[in-house]
This record gives C-alpha cells, sequence and structure tokens, in this order.
C-alpha cells in the first residue's frame, strides 16, 4: 500500500503569515515509493525539505509522500479550494519530485500505483499537470509558482506515444511563475546524497532575504550546472505582473543588528524571530532569540485547535514540545522530541529536521573536495572495482544464490533479499522503530518482473551514480539487480 503522508507545516512551526504582505498556499508531493515502475530514491526526502523551507517562509503546506491517485487527485483539489479561499492577493505555489512523463505536448505527474500499457490512459492512471494549472486560474490570485522536479527518465519505455525523457513547456496563465528541474525534453538527475540538486540548491537560495524570485532561480541555476557538472541545466519562465520574494527583505531601517533586535524583541513575531536567526547565526542574541521563539511559538499555538486528525494524536502539550524542539534548532532538541513522544504525528518532520542537521554537520567536517575530471572520474563511494567486477561476471538467476558480492549479501538469492529486513534506516535520521525489525516487502511489491523493470533502469549510464548508494538490504544489491537484468533477468 502506497504511503501517505499530509500536515499543515504552518500548524507544526507554530508560525502564521504575519511577517508577509499576502497569504501563502502551497501543496508539496514527493513520490518515490512506486508499485509498478523503477522506484526514484530521493523525492520523499525532496518534499520534506521543501515543506520544512516552504512552512519557514510563511506558506500553509499540505505535504503529500508517496501518494496515490486518488490522494493526489484529493489534494489537487482541496488545493484549489484553499488557494480560493485564501483571497485575490494570496500566493500559491505547487511542488512535485517524482516521476513525471509528456504525451502529446501534456505533462503527466505519476502516482505511486500508476499502471499504463496505453498513452491513451494517462488520463485515468495519472494528474495532468494543467489541472494544476486549472486549480490555480480558477482562484484569480495575484501570484502562482509551479515547480517541477520530475523529468527523470520515461519509467513506460514500452508505452508507445509518450515523450522519450523530461516534460514538455507548459503555457500558464498570467501571474504565473513556472520552473523546471531541467530544460524541457531533458532529464534531470534524481541525486547521489539524499536530496536532487535542483531541490536542494532551491531550498537553500529561496531563504536569501529580499531575493527576486528570477534572481532565487537564476542562482539555483547556476548551483546546479555547477554541481552536475554542466549535465543538467534548469529551466523557468514567467507571466508574473508583480514583484515576489520567498523571503522579506533585511530591515535596512533598523542600521544594524544591535538595532534590528530590538525593533524583533519588540514585536515578539515568530516568523521575523526566525529570520534574524537565519540572518545572524553568530549572534549574541542567539540564545535569548530562541527562547523568545519558543515563547512566541507557544502562544500562537495554545489558543488555536488543532485539526481533528491532529488533535487526536496530539495534544497541547505534544505541540509545545515539537515548539520547544524547532526553538533549540539543535540535534538533541529534536532526539529529545522523538525520545518522548516516539508516535507523535509530527515524527516525519522532526525525522526530516535531523536528517538536515546531521547533512550540514557532516558537510561543514568534511575536507574540501576538488571535483575531478567528470569524463574520467568514478563516483564518489563506488565499490571495490574488483568486486563489482566478480559482481558482474557472475551468472545472476533469481532463485539462485548469488556467488559475489558483499557479505550482507553474498550466499543469498534475490527472492530472498527482498524478504529481509533492513540493515539500516532508508534516510539518516529515522527513528529506530519506524524501520528496525520491518520488512522492505511491507512496502515495495518487489515481484520478479517489477524488480526486472527496476535492473534495467540502472543499466542506463545516467543511473550508474545510484549504483554507489548504500542499499538498506546491502551495498552491492543495486549493482547485482543491474548485473541480473543484464543477463536477461532469468
Amino acid at each position: 500500500m502506497a504511503r501517505v503522508i499530509i500536515w499543515a507545516v504552518a500548524l507544526w512551526l507554530g508560525l502564521n503569515a504575519t511577517g508577509f504582505a499576502e497569504n501563502r498556499v502551497a501543496l508539496v508531493i514527493g513520490n518515490g515509493g512506486y508499485l509498478s515502475v523503477n522506484g526514484l530514491t530521493n523525492p520523499a526526502n525532496d518534499a520534506k525539505l521543501m515543506a520544512v523551507a516552504l512552512g519557514g517562509l510563511g506558506f500553509k503546506v499540505t505535504l503529500v509522500v508517496d501518494g496515490d491517485i486518488l490522494q493526489m487527485s484529493a489534494a489537487v483539489t482541496a488545493f484549489g479550494s484553499a488557494l480560493r479561499d485564501a483571497g485575490p492577493e494570496a500566493t500559491g505555489l505547487f511542488y512535485y519530485a517524482g516521476h513525471g512523463v509528456q504525451s502529446f505536448g501534456h505533462n503527466y505527474l505519476l502516482p505511486v500505483d500508476a499502471k499504463l500499457s496505453n498513452a491513451a490512459d494517462l488520463g485515468l492512471v495519472a494528474v495532468d499537470a494543467e489541472s494544476v494549472l486549472r486549480q490555480m486560474f480558477s482562484a484569480h490570485n495575484r501570484t502562482n509558482i509551479v515547480i517541477l522536479d520530475a523529468c527523470r527518465n520515461n519509467p513506460f519505455v514500452n508505452v508507445r506515444d509518450l515523450g522519450d525523457n523530461g516534460l514538455a513547456e507548459m503555457s500558464a496563465p498570467t501571474g504565473t511563475f513556472l520552473s523546471y528541474a531541467t530544460a524541457p525534453g531533458a532529464v534531470a538527475l534524481d541525486g547521489a546524497d539524499g536530496d536532487s540538486p535542483f531541490t536542494k540548491a532551491l531550498a537553500a537560495k529561496m531563504a536569501t532575504p529580499g531575493l527576486a524570485i528570477e534572481q532565487v532561480f537564476k542562482e539555483v541555476r547556476v548551483a546546479v550546472l555547477d554541481a552536475t557538472h554542466g549535465k543538467q541545466t534548469p529551466w523557468d519562465t514567467s507571466s508574473l505582473t508583480t514583484d515576489f520574494a520567498f523571503a522579506p527583505a533585511a530591515d535596512t531601517s533598523a542600521g544594524d543588528e544591535a538595532a534590528l533586535w530590538a525593533a524583533i524583541n519588540a514585536s515578539h513575531d515568530p516568523v521575523q524571530i526566525m529570520l534574524f536567526l537565519r540572518a545572524y547565526p553568530a549572534s549574541a542574541h542567539m540564545t535569548e532569540a530562541r527562547a523568545l521563539l519558543a515563547a512566541a511559538m507557544q502562544k500562537e499555538v495554545a489558543p488555536a485547535a488543532p485539526p481533528a486528525k491532529v488533535a487526536a494524536a496530539a495534544g497541547p502539550a505534544e505541540v509545545a514540545a515539537f515548539g520547544a524542539a524547532e526553538a533549540s534548532g539543535t540535534l538533541a532538541g529534536y532526539q529529545d522530541f522523538l525520545a518522548q513522544y516516539p508516535d507523535s504525528p509530527f515524527v516525519e518532520a522532526v525525522s526530516a529536521e535531523i536528517a538536515a542537521l546531521n547533512a550540514t554537520a557532516a558537510r561543514a567536517a568534511a575536507p574540501p573536495v576538488v571535483a575531478p575530471d567528470p569524463a574520467a572520474a568514478r563516483p564518489e563511494g563506488a565499490i571495490d572495482p574488483v568486486m563489482a567486477a566478480q559482481i558482474e561476471a557472475q551468472s545472476i538467476r533469481f532463485a539462485a544464490p548469488l556467488t559475489a558480492g558483499t557479505p550482507d549479501i553474498a550466499g543469498k538469492a534475490i527472492q530472498d533479499l527482498i524478504k529481509a529486513s533492513p540493515l539500516f534506516p532508508p534516510f539518516e535520521g529515522v527513528p529506530d522503530e519506524v524501520w528496525k525489525g520491518k520488512k522492505c516487502s511491507d512496502c515495495h511489491k518487489w515481484t520478479q518482473p517489477a524488480l526486472c523493470d527496476q535492473g534495467k533502469f540502472y543499466v542506463k549510464d545516467d543511473t550508474f551514480a545510484a549504483l554507489t548508494n548504500q542499499h538498506p538490504l546491502g551495498g552491492a544489491f543495486r549493482l547485482t539487480l543491474r548485473t541480473w537484468a543484464t543477463q536477461g533477468c532469468k
């Protein structure tokens, strides 16, 4: 069964949009756990990263992870309704990461349960990207933003009348900014370190105070070109008629940090406090600002009753505890929250924060890396070449024990490995109770034909970097599937 998570980021951040001139509404979808086509490693992480970033920028965010066709369609409909209720000055934002295909110039976003044998059925099994634009147009609001990190290879290679790769360029109503992870018709990379290069760059750049949206995406384009050695060029088109910035400009009238802090300390505005913490991470007021943020968040959350689904699982003390963890901004703060509330509806959000903090710490501790020549370089973290050669030289059968590979897979058959428990969490920071002792087959319908399709996906040259990622079933499992596919998946 597809796993779906839907929650309002504005609620668990304990913020409102008072720091911004307009109401902000966002729908964020990340699909990676596909049941009938090759899965994608990063969309769930990308969507969580984007949801957290947008929540901190005043958006009321609905997040859907691994949604099926009914869940995606319902979320798009609810998004349109919320945007219409937000008023003519509102800003709407739609973000999607996952598989997307084009047919006859139309783009379709694939739910995790999508199956397709004829392109004519796309409208029945997938979400037409233009249906999102129609929902936005119906709101008659001032500014709309559509971000598609969905330009991976076509997963239905045997279906006629589908574009080979990427998405088609769309026409949008006036007042819309359209962004693609790569140029129309081209392919974007899924990323080899937990997030796609496009989404990682976007989450970082959009927090720049006062930076116009056009400049944000220009800087994202430069960052992605650099990260992919020129292999991926983000693309955007705009019909905006007004200026827009994700983060408000710094308060230059305050003159300096001390004056700005005095103004914020007087206002107790949680959004402005968060922006101050980002702008002045080494400030002498850091401890005081975090305490002020915690108090402001508790004040925001306490009077309002959370939605019924959240109220059933999280009381005021739990919401306040999450606000305190968010205000601390520390790994220990989030870990303490998980220890106290292991079954909280905020676990996904806290796990995403922990993963981001761990990744930041790892990058800070790592020595500077000089990028090698991309034409000659082997991806960082690649398995030992001798072992890789041994894996590729063996004769692999679905039901026969493997004769080569890392100790965690050697001597076991593929049909047995897929029924095993993961050796480590799917991404850093996931609580032990979420993955330990679970079976991968609980989340994936891994039949022999489905695994064969995934192995064929790994055969493609532009996905080789994914083979170097550690797989929860064993470090060499991806390369084993790739070799098995080249031998006919017997």
